[in-house]
């Protein structure tokens, strides 16, 4: 979350930030009552100090009357300390309930607008869209002529927004996951298997509403876990409430997880096949930095997502989110779209990775710092996370970039020790 003390000194520019994100937050209501809140809190210090200075001086005082007198003049100011002190738990409780529904600010360069229709590419990959001499299918043709995605069957056994993945599509599976993490490895992150559940806290936390009708995110009853809609929860939890050595920093790390989402409210939005499901599984990038280093460190993580389609050969564009499209905690926000060309008439960009900086913003709310050796003070990490490898829409990207004339699928050279094979289907 942002600082309250930087929200009220600076409520126009939040105020502003607000409108241009499309968030509704009650700026001037916060910052009178944090003024309230304040005013109490200096009134329950100032009553506790005067309560604790008549309660030294009542063994002081030889007269039982006047000893009594000061007794009670000491049991007056803390009732009155205590009812400030109720007066100002609800200040408080009311000042957090709007602190928290105000997004983080946004990057100056990141563009202005309500949606993705605003977003800005600002580069290409390595490889072009391949034109096709022959009508190239989309992946549910694919996997259905090819035996390699079950939707009824996920749809039958769970429900909609479930697969089984069969045969080769496995493979597919199991050397993404390989081919990432290896590539990952070279560059110094450190490799994690994260639990599939977290405390609701470390959601809230990450910027994730773990319960109510909005949640993307399924709970588990009669407790307070939920299922992780991304690693990016576990990872950035990992050091929730510790100080780290600033001389550690940054802290890189790779996680493999299953991913749970509700798609609440997608209904409509690319849903055909695999591409928007309630079950997959991804390598996340998360760092932890010094908050000097978050900008470059940004950069960095699209950099690492870009080498990983250029690899792969899948003809990609990245573009910087437009305000309104970044979520509450990124200050920007870089997206990775691969072509697919089964997708719609003549074939379209679809979203297959991101890379957020999210600056201090969940570190403030996980306490998460760092310090200096030998100094006292603390201040909070940033925080950024970035999508190396979302399976199923990589899956996606590669059945239909590969596709041949015949039906099968070249399978792309680096990930042919893995596949054990060049080629699926076809003769």
């Amino acid at each position: 979350m942002l600082d309250r003390k930087f929200i009220v000194d600076n409520a126009e520019l939040v105020k502003t930030n607000c409108t241009q994100r499309g968030v509704t937050a009650d700026i001037d209501r916060l910052v009178e009552l944090e003024t309230q809140r304040r005013a109490r809190l200096q009134e329950v210090q100032e009553l506790n100090r005067r309560a604790n200075e008549v309660s030294k001086t009542i063994g002081q005082a030889k007269d039982p009357a006047e000893r009594d007198r000061r007794k009670e003049e000491g049991r007056r100011l803390r009732e009155e300390k205590d009812t400030a002190q109720a007066d100002h738990d609800r200040l408080e409780s009311e000042v957090a309930a709007i602190q928290i529904t105000i997004p983080n600010l946004s990057h100056p360069d990141a563009p202005v607008g309500v949606d993705d229709a605003a977003n800005l590419e600002i580069r290409r990959g390595a490889h072009a869209p391949r034109e096709f001499d022959f009508r190239p299918r989309d992946h549910v043709e694919l996997g259905e002529k090819l035996d390699l995605i079950d939707l009824e069957g996920g749809s039958r056994t769970t429900g909609h927004g479930f697969y089984f993945l069969k045969n080769e599509a496995v493979l597919l599976e199991l050397a993404l996951q390989q081919f990432a993490v290896q590539k990952l490895i070279t560059h110094g992150f450190t490799p994690l298997t994260t639990p599939d559940l977290a405390q609701d806290r470390i959601l809230e936390g990450i910027g994730f509403l773990p319960r109510g009708p909005e949640t993307q995110v399924y709970s588990i009853e009669k407790s307070d876990l939920s299922l992780v809609g991304t690693a990016e929860i576990t990872l950035g939890g990992l050091y929730s409430e510790q100080i780290v050595e600033a001389e550690r920093l940054p802290v890189k790390l790779c996680g493999i997880s299953h991913c749970f989402r509700t798609e609440a409210g997608a209904h409509g939005r690319a849903t055909r096949g695999i591409y928007r499901v309630h079950q997959f599984t991804k390598i996340e990038m998360f760092a932890f930095t010094l908050p000097d280093q978050s900008d470059a460190m940004h950069q960095y993580l699209c950099e690492r997502e870009c080498e990983i389609f250029d690899d792969l050969g899948i003809p990609y564009r990245v573009v910087d989110t437009a305000t309104g499209d970044l979520g509450g905690p990124a200050y920007r926000k870089f997206d990775l779209e691969a072509w697919m060309p089964g997708r719609g008439e003549r074939g379209e960009w679809g979203e297959v990775t991101s890379t957020s900086n999210c600056t201090d913003y969940q570190a403030r709310r996980l306490n998460v710092r760092f310090k200096h050796k030998g100094e006292k003070g603390t201040q909070f990490v940033h925080t950024l996370n970035g999508t190396a490898v979302a399976i199923t829409r990589a899956i996606i990207a590669i059945l239909e970039n590969y596709q041949q004339s015949d039906g099968s699928i070249i399978v792309p050279p680096v990930l042919r020790p893995w596949v054990g094979k060049d080629r699926i289907g076809g003769a």
